[in-house]
């Protein structure tokens, strides 16, 4: 690969804030997630394996097993959609396990969009990714646990989503992350950020020994002696039937691009990359990789104003300008203002208002606000069968209604006044207040009839 002007930047040139952040995690960047054949990690019903060696607090050389689970496939660029979602979610005031977005700002903050491209094709590739991404189960039986400082048998996923079955919606795509993979990431965020854009400009094989080296140089100069075949088996995915002399020659390439990238430097008595590995015995080769100039200066970070910020695009649509989007983004919680965002969308598309939707929008997001009104029951319904659509290939009609439930206990409460029971008069006038609002939305619905 040959390195772009991006990447021969000089080392005194490294900004200290990207445009376009990624946020990995400790563990992950360990071992290969998936084979680097991409022919071979899409394949439904993907078993991957992996194990790597770690020094626990004794000081004594451990080997840890892991284990992807990804019954819909997993490619190792689905790796760039994973690390970038996290990373929008955590540069936004209120990081949450919910994040809403539209596809088209999440590749734009990535830096994925080229307006000379086909975006369709984009759009269907992110898509696609967020799908075997959802179907993910990772265990590891000495994940290092950053929140407890110790290492655990752990498993879980990545996320969960919620999009529109219309790819042409300008509804906002809902991803839901998992509460441990997310505590997991939260508690390593301020140390383990990157150059998104150099990340997205290198192959493969490339990303992932850029990844374990920006973990490592972070507290070394230079990584312990790496044995090459468990380097490029385990950590960056290669075939295990390839030989040592293959990976040798394909490890040669991938430092060239790093040396090119001034992520390492030769030591003082190496004249090429190539001096880089050393002979242990017959067919055993080590590696050892010393910190380059790239890494010098503070992590990468990304930060958002109002305009940057994902709800700015779906308000944009509903007529808003953006003095009064940044008004809206400092004056009402993320939450409450892409629930109607979202459901004054949804009626504009079912056609169930003939008023103004920005009208609609803040009589509505007002009565929310002060937890005078809920959202309506015909939206629910929709949402219920946007669910039911995207799972009915993963699960049988009887258990859809209990998935469904659970899947709405875990994303989190719809926003309610029927907080106590025992207040049975405050109830009865909020449900007062509300029930005009129910009525005039069957009234304008059978209007459009």
């Amino acid at each position: 690969m040959t390195p772009s002007s991006d990447q021969k930047r000089p080392a005194n040139t490294r900004p200290r804030t990207s445009r376009y952040c990624g946020l990995a995690q400790h563990t992950l960047v360990e071992h290969a997630l998936c084979p680097l054949d991409t022919r071979e990690g899409i394949q439904p019903g993907l078993l991957h394996d992996a194990s790597y060696q770690f020094t626990d607090k004794h000081r004594n050389r451990k080997t840890a097993h892991a284990q992807v689970a990804a019954p819909f496939g997993f490619s190792p660029n689905d790796e760039l959609y994973l690390y970038g979602l996290m990373s929008l979610n955590f540069a936004q005031t209120q990081p949450s396990v919910d994040f809403y977005a539209t596809p088209y700002w999440c590749l734009k903050q990535l830096g994925v969009v080229d307006e000379g491209q086909d975006q369709a094709k984009r759009f269907q590739i992110f898509r696609s990714a967020i799908r075997r991404l959802a179907g993910v189960v990772y265990t590891n039986d000495r994940f290092y646990d950053p929140i407890r400082g110790e290492h655990r048998d752990v498993a879980f996923g990545f996320l969960k989503y919620s999009l529109p079955i219309d790819p042409a919606s300008s509804r906002a795509w809902h991803f839901i992350h998992d509460a441990q993979w997310f505590e997991f990431c939260q508690a390593v965020q301020g140390s383990f950020s990157f150059d998104f854009q150099t990340y997205r400009q290198l192959d493969f094989a490339s990303r992932r020994l850029f990844l374990l080296l920006q973990k490592t140089f972070h507290r070394l100069d230079a990584t312990p002696p790496l044995e090459l075949r468990s380097l490029g088996v385990q950590t960056l995915g290669f075939s295990p039937t390839l030989e040592t002399k293959a990976i040798r020659q394909k490890l040669i390439r991938i430092a060239t691009t790093l040396l090119d990238l001034k992520a390492i430097v030769l030591p003082p008595a190496a004249k090429s990359v190539r001096d880089l590995f050393a002979k242990q015995s017959k067919g055993v080769f080590t590696v050892t990789f010393h910190r380059g100039s790239y890494f010098d200066g503070q992590p990468y970070r990304v930060t958002f104003t109002a305009e940057d910020s994902p709800l700015f695009e779906p308000l944009a649509s509903l007529g808003f300008d953006a003095a009064t989007i940044k008004r809206l983004v400092e004056a009402y919680p993320p939450r409450l203002l892409q629930e109607w965002t979202d459901i004054t969308l949804s009626a504009i598309e079912q056609k169930r208002i003939n008023q103004s939707p920005e009208a609609f929008f803040m009589y509505h997001l007002k009565l929310a606000h002060e937890r005078k009104t809920t959202p309506p029951d015909w939206w629910r319904e929709l949402r219920r069968l946007e669910f039911a659509r995207q799972r009915e290939v993963r699960i049988s009609d009887d258990d859809d209604e209990d998935a469904f439930k659970n899947y709405l206990a875990e994303e989190g409460k719809f926003l309610s006044v029927l907080r106590d029971a025992a207040r049975s008069k405050a109830v009865k006038q909020i449900a007062a207040t509300s029930k005009p609002i129910g009525t005039r939305s069957a009234t304008l619905h059978r209007q459009q009839q």
